[in-house]
């Protein structure tokens, strides 16, 4: 079933006009207009998005009988890939980032319009200064360092687009990507840095979390380090179970720091999705820059976007702090659905801010299990083009890392406990997902 080609355009205008005024006010403004929003923006895709009308159909769902956006239908992650999922006309696609898991060449594919397009982009650029550059000042550019593939490399990646964005955006001249066909130039990573070190210029590493750990772990066996000017930053996206590839979360900020000279304030890491339009990030940068107080590295909604935690037997919501499958409403997906029920698992805090602590995975029964799957699935997706390039990426780093001589940094860096430990992890993910298994 696809999107019927009557649907009303001006519509769609409207409610993208009225998403585009609260990517206006950026990530501090009103919440107030996505209640209604969220409701006019259902009633359109129930009414357009036909395989979407049929789900909410099945739950005996419709705009007649929901009056909350609590209370709008989740559409699984794992149906986009058997279902054309559009609230527009197909023949109107202009992009095509592909899912996590795909089995047929167009099923298996999150298409947007044109409005669609804009709105994705948009929302990565918001988020992305606000969490990842929330230090510049507008129009302020530094040195981009990117370790993944480009899109020329695999166009059909949300993960390139939204870096290429990244470094069109933030980026001075000489950012790149760092992945060609030979793999990761991990010559010219080195010689970036030390400029960098040399030149007292800060400098934005961005990439997948294993290929970071893979770079860490090979400058430490070779004794390479550097020690990065002040202002200097990772955004990394992957990590989500808890674990960072090889490493725990706090054995990967330790490593930032000993290997780059980065502390873990300025380690954020980037939870995106091909189902959803907004990259969610961690607020440790932020609120560094912000002068707040000490707290737990979670992930902020912006004013257009909400998630809760619900019960992994009955998908009712859960109280703040307990952990279950982890659902998200996005007014910016105007060209699918609203509202994404994932397989990840995570908790919310009192303020509705989210972590995630894994993915779920089923046991032999069928039943989904709290405890997350030990099988990792990194940002670029389990597709299997995405998965050998991701593997590309990080053999390619251990490989020529071998070439790597031993160098001392020109301020080698001290050890601040209190910043290796993130000061603000109140309670790690692990201790979260025992006391929530313990509840059970």
């Amino acid at each position: 079933m696809t999107a019927p080609s009557d649907i009303d355009k001006t519509e769609r205008e409207q409610l993208a006009g009225r998403v585009r005024a609260m990517f206006a006010a950026g990530v501090d403004g009103d919440p107030a207009p996505f209640d209604q929003l969220a409701l006019d923006t259902f009633a359109y895709q129930y009414k357009n998005n036909l395989p979407y009308r049929a789900y909410c159909n099945a739950l005996g769902k419709g705009p007649g009988n929901v009056a909350r956006w609590q209370d709008i239908p989740a559409f699984p992650t794992d149906s986009f890939k058997t279902e054309l999922v559009t609230s527009f006309p197909f023949d109107e696609a202009v992009m095509a980032n592909l899912t996590s898991g795909t089995t047929a060449i167009v099923r298996g594919q999150i298409f947007r319009d044109e409005i669609g397009r804009e709105l994705v982009l948009d929302a990565n650029r918001i988020m992305t200064g606000a969490y990842l550059f929330p230090d510049f000042a507008k129009g302020e550019r530094c040195r981009v360092l990117i370790l993944a593939p480009s899109p020329e490399m695999a166009p059909s990646m949300g993960m390139a687009v939204g870096m290429d964005e990244t470094r069109r955006l933030f980026g001075t001249p000489d950012s790149r990507f760092l992945l060609s066909h030979s793999g990761i130039d991990v010559g010219a990573l080195v010689q970036a840095l030390t400029e960098s070190e040399t030149s007292g210029v800060p400098v934005a590493m961005i990439g997948s979390t294993s290929a970071f750990v893979f770079f860490f772990n090979a400058c430490k066996k070779r004794g390479v380090s550097f020690h990065l000017p002040a202002g200097s930053r990772i955004g990394d996206g992957g990590g989500y179970r808890g674990r960072f590839g090889e490493v725990t979360q706090e054995d990967y900020l330790r490593l930032a720091y000993e290997v780059l000279g980065i502390p873990a304030t300025h380690c954020v890491n980037v939870l995106g999705m091909a189902e959803s339009s907004t990259g969610y990030f961690d607020n440790t940068l932020r609120r560094t820059v912000k002068g707040l107080p000490a707290a737990s590295r979670m992930r902020q909604n912006p004013p257009w976007t909400r998630t809760m935690a619900v019960s992994l037997d009955t998908l009712a919501p859960l109280q703040p702090g307990e952990v279950g499958l982890l659902r998200h409403y996005d007014v910016a997906n105007l060209p699918t659905v609203l509202a994404v029920q994932t397989d990840n698992l995570g908790f919310c805090d009192e303020q509705g801010n989210f972590q995630i602590v894994g993915r779920a995975q089923r046991d032999a029964s069928g039943r989904v299990s709290a405890m997350p799957s030990e099988r990792t699935v990194g940002p670029m997706g389990d597709k299997r083009i995405f998965r050998f390039l991701e593997a590309y990426v990080n053999f390619s780093i251990r490989f020529k890392s071998g070439l790597l001589k031993p160098r001392t940094p020109m301020v080698p860096p001290a050890c601040p406990c209190g910043e290796l430990a993130d000061s603000a992890i109140e309670e790690t993910t692990e201790e979260v997902l025992e006391s929530s298994l313990g509840a059970r």
